[in-house]
């Protein structure tokens, strides 16, 4: 794989439990303190100890004033699209244009089948998830939405409000068939956590996502690519996905931009999430912005 000269952008994962609000409140206000580009909140509502995913970042919005909020991943068959898409609207309004959507076809079908979702697996989970951006992006637009298909019923609504800057979509996905969708459809790819999707496997999912959108006449280099990171940072850290000290974590996450070509790194803090974050923020970014800059510019 290569580097695809994007800008980089690094953001945390925010808990969304609900005993844990305070906490997380006070995290997103260092995030934006400390100069991150993205909060990042997953969206898990059958989770009975979670807070809804909207809920919680229209709350943490309005506890901050630059920092973007992402969805980490919106899932489409418990959040209708062109719903979706009217909340998203709403809140980038409200915010100035600080929301992007990372959205998911649902991938824990008996969970969502138990809070009354249909729980579409396979093709039918993909087909309505590329059809679901179809429909994301036309209501984001201001268009009039209209589609009659097996999977959808959307007729004639008229989209509004229009967000005063574009809400990207990001897809999250790790198979092929999702991929593909990612390739044609979608703004960016988001991979799950490196425990999940790890390192070595990212060029033939990078491969996917790049035929597809060149089958599409996209340019794959347009689309932006966000790395779930979870671990630890310090020198006798113990934990899960990348664990080491400073200088790792800046080799590492170096690496990834430019051997991986990942633009977009969310970190999730897997023990202490304050130290954890200051470290991140004021150690490791600043260095691996530096060290990307360094390798590009000597190119």
């Amino acid at each position: 794989m290569t580097d695809y000269g994007r800008p980089l952008s690094f953001g945390v994962s925010l808990d969304p439990s609900a005993g844990a609000w305070a906490q997380t409140r006070r995290l997103a206000r260092t995030a934006e303190d400390s100069g991150l580009d993205h909060i990042a909140v997953q969206d898990h509502p059958y989770q009975p100890g979670h807070l809804d995913t909207w809920t919680l970042i229209t709350h943490l919005s309005a506890a901050t004033d630059r920092i973007s909020f992402l969805t980490d991943v919106a899932d489409l068959q418990l959040r209708p699209p062109v719903m979706l898409a009217k909340a998203a609207a709403s809140l980038s309004v409200l915010t100035g244009g600080r929301i992007q959507l990372g959205v998911g076809g649902g991938g824990i079908p008996d969970a969502i089948a138990s809070m009354g979702g249909p729980a579409r697996r396979g093709r039918d989970m993909v087909a309505y998830a590329e059809e679901s951006l179809g429909l994301l992006r036309t209501a984001l637009s201001g268009d009039a939405v209209r589609l009659h298909s097996p999977y959808h019923s959307v007729d004639g609504y008229r989209a509004g409000p229009v967000p005063p800057k574009p809400v990207e979509l990001w897809l999250g996905a790790q198979k092929p068939r999702m991929l593909a969708v990612t390739g044609r459809s979608a703004d960016g790819w988001i991979s799950p956590l490196n425990i999940y999707v790890p390192p070595q496997e990212v060029p033939s999912r990078q491969r996917i996502v790049d035929e597809a959108a060149a089958d599409a006449g996209r340019d794959p280099a347009t689309l932006r690519r966000v790395y779930n990171v979870i671990g630890v940072i310090g020198d006798h850290g113990d934990g899960p996905g990348l664990v080491g000290d400073v200088r790792r974590w800046v080799d590492t996450l170096t690496e990834w931009v430019v051997e991986l070509g990942f633009d977009t790194f969310v970190f999730w803090p897997a023990t202490d999430p304050e130290r954890q974050l200051a470290l991140f923020a004021g150690e490791v970014v600043p260095a691996v912005r530096e060290r990307v800059e360094a390798i590009r510019s000597g190119r």
